[in-house]
């Protein structure tokens, strides 16, 4: 996972999501159409981007806010300026 130490990164709850819902990743790839290969990289948190319209998907498919399912995690040293 790529982190930006001065600003900190964005951290997808996907795996802790279908962990708690007994939510296989095959079974979600294959209600929602997804790549696998695609779909790890996101649970893994190893993206550039963020597609909304997956993270629409994901919200709807999983009954979970976007507050649930993505957290803003700050860099180590970060103080309010």
């Amino acid at each position: 996972m790529e982190q930006n130490q001065d600003f900190g990164f964005i951290k997808l709850n996907i795996v802790e999501i279908l962990e708690k819902r007994k939510i296989s990743k095959t079974r979600i790839c294959k209600d929602l159409d997804l790549p696998r290969p695609n779909f790890n990289k996101y649970c893994r948190n190893q993206f550039q981007r963020i597609d909304a319209n997956l993270i629409a998907k994901l919200c709807f498919y999983l009954n979970c806010t976007i507050d649930e399912l993505i957290t803003y995690v700050p860099p180590k040293n970060f103080n309010n300026k």
